[in-house]
Order: structure tokens, then sequence, then C-alpha cells
């Protein structure tokens, strides 16, 4: 499903009177969630899942194409664990 067609649903669903309104509650919804990531806190969205910020330790690896050895440096991630309601609906 594309942007374009999850704002279409949620103007459906909600009742939103224009598209602008829907694609204004769909660009909230994400930059909250967004701006709750950034600052470390894990967002949690009952029956659907959880987002929970990962830390990755630096680490050695190797480039593919000249087999040299490289340092990956320590990153960020997020992680998803699916909620029961949505792992009982897949």
């Amino acid at each position: 499903m594309t942007k374009a067609e999850m704002v279409k649903t949620l103007k459906e669903k909600a009742g939103l009177a224009t598209l602008a309104q829907a694609e204004a509650a769909y660009g909230s919804l994400f930059d909250i969630l967004k701006a709750s990531l950034k600052n470390g806190e894990d967002v949690a969205i009952t029956g659907f899942g959880s987002f929970k910020v990962m830390k990755r330790k630096a680490r050695r690896g190797r480039n593919p194409r000249t087999g040299k050895e490289i340092q990956i440096p320590a990153s960020k991630t997020v992680k998803f664990t699916m909620g029961k309601a949505l792992k009982e609906i897949l």
C-alpha cells in the first residue's frame, strides 16, 4: 500500500472531509512516532506492535567487492515487535 492509498483509506475510514485533513493526520502520526524514537522512547500501539530503539556496537566488516576489512561504526536502529492481535491476523 502506498502513502496515497493509505491517506485515501484513512479519509474514508475516519470520515474526514478532505484528503488534506487525512494527509495531515497521517503526517502527524508519523511525526510523533519519529520524535518519540529520536528521544529514545519506546512506542507501543496496542493490538499492532511496538517500536524500540536498539544500539548496534561498532564492528569489523568486509567489503564484498574488494575483500578489504573495514570498520563499521556504532549506530542505532529500530526494532519492531508484532502485537498479539496482529500475529493472530497474519
